[in-house]
């Protein structure tokens, strides 16, 4: 019995992963397994997930993320200037630490200074994580490292940083416009409330010598990194010093990795690879595709989440000519991030919070869904009336 449920709890956290894995084995009775398998994984996208995700375990258990949000709550005086640093620290910190680790280390902060308010954190509490979450998933979309789905189509596409950056700046632009008024608007119907937490900011100065030498690794490695995106530096070397770093210098945060997050790329990597050489599987799926990338995209993202969606409908774009293709990875790449919006699932990262909030406070997790649908349709259909302006 103890082992079945055990199995059950890994099917509900894991559950993306076991439906790739499934669709890998099943299309392997379609496509033998044969050399061509190995051309199917992206190994360089592996690298930079595994590396970045390095950092960013390694920074987070350094505290970091935390004592730097802590200096920045700790200075705060109004209801409204502590909800825009909450929501805000999401938006721009999943720029560079993915939306899953911004929501992972910001959130639970967020319930604990909002707790320290009384009634009124209580009036702030779904509102501002909620706004949370979709800060997360909107502010990772304007770098190639914000998320997953970008990193990867980041790598397909072949573009140049600037010209990615340049490609959701309008998005990222009107996300975060909309995100402080949103914010603005919460505050105001809470009332002009004065505030102030009992979080006070930690000092750095406590850090030991040998935590300040793995700050200084972690930085050299995220620098690494970024050249990798920028594809100044091969893979394979910052792979080889992503991992030996981590084992000389913090081997525990080998441990923290998501290798199940790597193991679904894998499982997305061999079922497309084998389908892409089934012919009639390939030009069905290619014709639905092919001109409509971006709606395809965004609806996807709803039933099997950004990430899983992106290396699916990557795999099955028509390859017409450099300029189609490069038009249609566009399309992907908005539609997958903006498809980040909607459903609980859309985005998994969305989840995370969704998760704190029934642990913490189980009684409020109904009207946390009902005011987080809301809101990301809200913001969706903002977001669809900015691609139709500016796409």
């Amino acid at each position: 019995m103890k082992n079945i449920n055990k199995a059950i709890a890994f099917a509900k956290k894991e559950t993306v992963l076991i439906v790739a894995m499934l669709l890998a084995v099943i299309s392997a009775f379609f496509i033998t397994p044969d050399k061509a398998y190995a051309s199917y994984i992206d190994f360089r996208t592996l690298e930079l997930l595994f590396s970045l995700m390095t950092v960013t375990e390694g920074c987070k258990g350094l505290g970091i993320f935390e004592r730097s949000a802590k200096f920045i709550i700790s200075k705060v005086n109004t209801a409204f200037q502590l909800s825009i640093v909450l929501v805000g620290l999401c938006f721009f910190s999943s720029m560079f630490i993915t939306n899953d680790v911004s929501l992972l280390t910001f959130v639970p902060l967020t319930l604990t200074a909002l707790s320290t308010l009384g009634e009124a954190g209580n009036k702030l509490l779904i509102p501002i994580v909620v706004l949370q979450t979709i800060a997360a998933n909107l502010g990772s979309m304007l770098t190639p490292i914000g998320n997953p789905q970008n990193l990867y189509l980041f790598g397909v596409s072949d573009m140049k940083l600037e010209d990615f950056l340049v490609l959701m700046l309008p998005f990222t632009i009107v996300a975060g416009a909309m995100l402080f008024l949103w914010t603005l608007a919460v505050c105001k119907k809470s009332g002009k409330l004065s505030v102030k937490t009992d979080i006070t900011a930690e000092n750095f100065d406590t850090y030991s010598t040998k935590d300040k030498t793995k700050l200084s690794g972690y930085i050299l490695l995220f620098v690494l990194c970024l050249l990798t995106v920028a594809r100044l530096i091969p893979w394979q070397i910052t792979a080889l010093c992503a991992l030996a770093f981590s084992a000389i210098a913090d081997r525990n945060v080998l441990k923290t990795v998501d290798y199940s997050l790597l193991l679904t790329f894998c499982g997305f990597f061999i079922f497309i690879g084998n389908m892409g050489r089934v012919e009639i599987f390939r030009s069905v799926l290619s014709s639905i595709i092919n001109g409509h990338e971006l709606f395809i995209a965004v609806a996807a993202s709803q039933i099997i989440s950004n990430v899983p969606c992106a290396i699916l409908l990557s795999g099955f774009t028509n390859k017409l000519n450099a300029l189609s293709f490069t038009n249609k990875l566009n399309a992907l790449i908005i539609g997958t991030n903006i498809g980040g919006l909607g459903t609980l699932i859309a985005s998994m990262a969305s989840l995370i919070s969704y998760k704190q909030i029934c642990r913490s406070h189980p009684h409020i997790k109904g009207r946390y869904f009902a005011y987080f649908t809301a809101a990301n349709i809200a913001f969706l259909a903002v977001m669809a009336l900015t691609v139709k302006i500016a796409y």
